[in-house]
């Protein structure tokens, strides 16, 4: 379709007159963005409010608070994450705000699943148990991602490899092993900060005796940046 002289003319003065007002274009709002500055080096992390609103506002207001600022990677598991957000560097549990519900299934139904490079909130068997804690796949992690059951009753559906066939759906519908976990962000820059911290030597630390660090990798500050 060709447009008429006559035709772009009247766009054009349309614009002018827009901008004029200051209103000429709406504006998109870009996903924010945290800085993480590491003692292992630096890396970005950009989550997704309309995604999961609720855990990225969780989120985004511990990073506010500067409640990440002295914490530590407190696990690290090299063919499966990296996790911290939750104890400073003498292993003390940082007091956290009340839990939030679970939106892992509405943000996997919008795209955003347990891969490499992604961000999502830690949580104990409680599905609605996730407060500061969150981890960073280090490799692709689908047995992670929540199970979203398909209509009807009996159900059939995969779950972690194996298909589960005309299972009642009550008896599965609200199970806590379907929940998965709930990601809300990806790492868009220093993956290899990531990579560094994801091959540091580990072994007992504090409270616990596995994965930890044996050097600790410090939070220094997380900062909103947009």
């Amino acid at each position: 379709m060709t447009l008429s002289r006559r035709t772009l003319a009247r766009l054009a003065t349309t614009l002018a007159a827009a901008g004029a007002l200051g209103t000429a274009l709406p504006a998109f709002a870009a996903d924010p963005r945290v800085k993480f500055v590491t003692s292992e080096g630096d890396f970005v992390v950009e989550v997704y409010p309309d995604k999961a609103p609720k855990t990225v506002e969780n989120f985004l207001q511990y990073v506010k608070d500067k409640h990440y600022d002295g914490t530590i990677f407190h696990r690290v598991i090299k063919n499966f994450m990296v996790q911290g957000g939750g104890y400073d560097k003498d292993y003390k549990q940082k007091p956290n705000r009340p839990s939030i519900k679970h939106e892992g299934r509405e943000a996997l139904a919008k795209g955003l699943k347990n891969d490499v490079g992604t961000v999502a909130m830690a949580r104990t068997g409680d599905p609605h148990s996730a407060t500061s804690q969150f981890f960073i796949n280090v490799v692709d992690n689908s047995r992670l991602d929540p199970v979203i059951l398909p209509a009807g009753d009996p159900v059939t559906f995969e779950f972690q490899g194996q298909l589960q066939k005309d299972i009642p759906r009550k008896n599965v519908e609200n199970h806590p092993a379907l929940y998965g976990y709930t990601v809300f962000g990806k790492v868009v820059s220093g993956m290899d900060t990531v990579e560094k911290i994801r091959n540091t030597p580990t072994g007992a630390g504090g409270p616990f005796p596995t994965d930890v660090p044996q050097k600790p990798v410090v939070i220094q500050s997380a900062t909103l940046v947009k």
